[in-house]
């Protein structure tokens, strides 16, 4: 062959070592797709019509499977009572997770010492302090004062349908890990039976709206994230009594699935905490399931695709009708 004609069939030297750009990654293609929206804090995120349309359709699809129980609606802010909150014992187990709602309290000087601090760029914080408000850290969390208040629960108990913006302080790139992010729940209050027996129906129901979603999942027995080193023996006992499910979907990496629904049994410990009792005076067990409305959404996105137009008809139906 001749040598001239030869050297023209090979790649030039700055085209021999070019690298393959690396592929986008979900997050960032929702971003490039319009769906999430950023706004310069990870975790925080603005979301497209398209986004919303599919939580509210979960959302409805919730309240079809759970419509005929006769739960009791309440819909509380994303913010609680600061002294409920203390109560409730979120901050022993999870310090690292709470957001807390502060408020500028210094006089003129200050608002110029303030302002002055802006300007050249400094800490401007140095005379703000805390509200009587704290952020939502699970919708239940504002319920069970309320129902404590109220006094002895009737003979079957209490149901509750709750759903709230929630706010937990772990900044992430996986979309899946949002520091603000929706939450709908289903909680019940009465006897470790009647309790226990709510959670295992929805485990069941739970499993089935997920596979008619075309999901892939598994049933796992999990922990919270406690904090510390008492957090890890927390956790070994709340998996060693099996007190927590949770339905996982691959959506970030087949690895590390995503908690999409979450099924606790909390025994006693918000009966004692808030004075919560039985008809018969005994201290009442509670229970709920938790839907992750952004997750089950980001799970939709990454098994059927960005574009909602081309899902399978049967998930479409199962969502939009």
């Amino acid at each position: 062959m001749d040598q001239s004609l030869s050297s023209d069939l090979l790649p030039a030297a700055d085209e021999a070592f070019v690298e393959a750009p690396e592929p986008r990654s979900f997050l960032d293609r929702l971003f490039d797709r319009g769906l999430l929206i950023r706004t310069g804090v990870d975790g925080l995120y603005g979301r497209s019509g398209a986004f919303e349309s599919v939580v509210e359709a979960l959302d409805r699809l919730v309240s079809r499977i759970g419509g005929s129980d006769g739960a009791e609606a309440l819909r509380f802010p994303p913010g609680m009572a600061r002294a409920s909150f203390e109560r409730s014992g979120y901050l022993k187990g999870f310090p690292h997770l709470a957001g807390t709602v502060h408020s500028f309290c210094g006089n003129e000087a200050d608002h110029a010492r303030l302002l002055a601090c802006l300007d050249a760029g400094e800490d401007w914080t140095a005379k703000q302090a805390a509200t009587d408000i704290v952020l939502t850290p699970a919708a239940c969390y504002p319920l069970y004062p309320v129902a404590a208040a109220r006094g002895r629960l009737p003979e079957g108990g209490l149901l509750f349908d709750l759903q709230s913006y929630c706010f937990r302080h772990e900044p992430s790139l996986e979309p899946t890990r949002m520091q603000l992010f929706r939450m709908r729940e289903y909680v019940r209050m009465g006897t470790p039976e009647q309790v226990l027996a709510f959670r295992e129906l929805w485990l069941a129901r739970g499993t089935t709206m997920m596979r008619d979603l075309g999901l892939p999942l598994a049933i796992d027995p999990a922990n919270d994230p406690f904090f510390g080193r008492a957090g890890k023996m927390l956790a070994n006992n709340q998996r060693a009594q099996a007190l927590k499910f949770e339905l996982n979907v691959p959506v970030n990496s087949e690895d590390k699935p995503t908690a999409c629904l979450s099924f606790n049994y909390h025994q006693d410990h918000f009966g004692t905490t808030w004075g919560i009792h039985q008809a018969d005076g005994a201290v009442a067990h509670t229970a709920c399931v938790g839907f992750g409305l952004e997750r089950i959404t980001l799970a939709l996105l990454r098994h059927h695709g960005l574009d909602l137009d081309a899902w399978p008809a049967s998930v479409r139906a199962q969502l939009f009708g």
